[in-house]
Formats: C-alpha cells, sequence, structure tokens
C-alpha cells in the first residue's frame, strides 16, 4: 500500500511539474512584450506546442542555434529568465556578410536594451573558422534548439560538423529539438536543400549516426497544403513572398511544412 500511494504521489507530482511548464510556456508566448508581427505568424509555428513537445522547463539551461531576428528568442528569453539559462549561437559581429551581421547587431541591441523582459542572455559565436560552438563547453546544454537551418547548412556547407558540436555540446540525457522545411522522403537532399527543403529519413539518419536517438516526430507544423513545387521555393511562401504577383496564393498557402523532431543524447 505505501509503494502504491508512493507512485500515485510520484505521477501526480509529474503532471504537476508539466502543467506548471505548459502554464509558463503559455504565459511567455501570450506575454505583451511580443511583437506584433510576431505573434501573427503564431498560427503557422505553433510555439507552445512546439516547446511542450520538446520538453523545455524554465530551469534549463538551452542553446538556440542561429535566431535570426529573434522570433523564438522572445519566446524563450523570458521562459528561461529566472530559473534557467538562454544561451544564443549567432551570426557574430565579425560576420563577414553585412547583412547577416546587421540582423546580429540588431537582435543582441534588442536584448541589451530590454534586459529587464529578457534578463541575461548569452550571446556566443556560432561560427569561428572551420569550428563552431567552440565557446560552449563540453556537456553543459540541457537543451538545444534549431528552427530552419538545416537547409542552409546543406547549401552552404557545414552540416557535417555542426551537429556533431551541438552532440558535444549536450549534457547525457539532453534534447536536441529541430524544425526543419521538410522535402519528400523521396528527395534528394542536395536538390532539395536548394529549395529551402530537406527530407525527413536523410536528416534523421544523419543525427542517429552522430549518436542522436530519435524519441519523437510531431506534425504540430504540418501544412499538407505546401507542394513544395513553387517559383522560389520555400521563400514563395511567407513571410519572405519572393515570387512577386503572386503574393495572395502564397499566402492561402501558409508557411511551409515542417518537420518537428525530438532526440536526446544518449
Amino acid at each position: 500500500m505505501r509503494l502504491i500511494s508512493t507512485l500515485i504521489f510520484i505521477l501526480g507530482f509529474s503532471s504537476i511539474a508539466i502543467a506548471d511548464s505548459g502554464n509558463a510556456i503559455q504565459q511567455a508566448v501570450n506575454a505583451k512584450h511580443r511583437s506584433v508581427e510576431n505573434v501573427a505568424r503564431d498560427q503557422y509555428r505553433h510555439p507552445a506546442e512546439t516547446l511542450a513537445f520538446f520538453g523545455i522547463e524554465p530551469n534549463m539551461s538551452v542553446l538556440e542555434i542561429l535566431p535570426g531576428r529573434g522570433w523564438y528568442t522572445e519566446i524563450l528569453a523570458p521562459l528561461l529568465k529566472e530559473q534557467g539559462k538562454l544561451t544564443i549561437a549567432h551570426f557574430g559581429s565579425n560576420n563577414p556578410n553585412e547583412y547577416l551581421r546587421g540582423i546580429y547587431l540588431n537582435h543582441v541591441s534588442l536584448l541589451e536594451a530590454n534586459s529587464d523582459i529578457y534578463g541575461e542572455v548569452k550571446v556566443v559565436d556560432f561560427q569561428d573558422g572551420d569550428n563552431y560552438l567552440e565557446i560552449i563547453p563540453d556537456n553543459s546544454q540541457d537543451m538545444v534548439v534549431t528552427f530552419r537551418s538545416a537547409h542552409n547548412w546543406i547549401r552552404y556547407g557545414g552540416i557535417e560538423k555542426i551537429y556533431p558540436a551541438i552532440y558535444r555540446v549536450l549534457k547525457k540525457g539532453g534534447i536536441l529539438g529541430v524544425v526543419q522545411h521538410r522535402a519528400s522522403d523521396e528527395d534528394d537532399y542536395t536538390q532539395s536543400a536548394e529549395k529551402g527543403y530537406v527530407p525527413e529519413p536523410y536528416l534523421i539518419k544523419l543525427l542517429e549516426d552522430i549518436g542522436f536517438e530519435l524519441v519523437e516526430k510531431s506534425e504540430i507544423n504540418a501544412n499538407p497544403n505546401d507542394l513544395r513545387n513553387h517559383p522560389d521555393g520555400v521563400w514563395s511562401l511567407p513571410p519572405s513572398l519572393r515570387t512577386k504577383g503572386k503574393e495572395a496564393e502564397f499566402l492561402a498557402i501558409g508557411e511551409s511544412d515542417r518537420m518537428t523532431l525530438r532526440f536526446i543524447k544518449l
């Protein structure tokens, strides 16, 4: 009887913890500091559901890879502000690409100007020469998250080094959460990446060969209306809308069909 009571207590406590985490995520998503433009994209990106699927907790050490203008940072930083730690691996102030350097500077300025909202976010360079995440210690992160980046790592090189670097910085039992524009399973990954898409089986195998184990897949960010045959690839779709004169057509489709994957470092 005592064992049964103990199990009931543990299960009940776990349920409360999960509920509390879900509430904290939803509060961060609903927070008033988020820009109107970013909130409008929640219908496509499902941030509360995605982060809950990854299993994020407010007391975790989390690394966000290449946050861009900070769409997810806007949610992650307040969520982790009190109990956890957010590190973002960004383009860097010395990036040779002026456009990417500008994105980095604007994002960092925003974080520094609003530390009351975002707390102390650690900012590191994603790449230093041929090395990635070099400044981040081994086995230091509870979770790493990447959003729509793998196609660029295929197009411009580095994917064979980037994911091993992510594996290195994760703790044993740490989680890698991936969201990526999804090609058809049978597509050649080098060709589909030029359109912004990556085949799901290819990416899973790549990560499992490194040592990750796929825990679960989700269709949270699936979009069956995305047929992946657009003139300008994924960039025909919102928010880019690169194919001029057909904006209404691509707005009706919505953002891309995306895989959502959770891996663990054993």
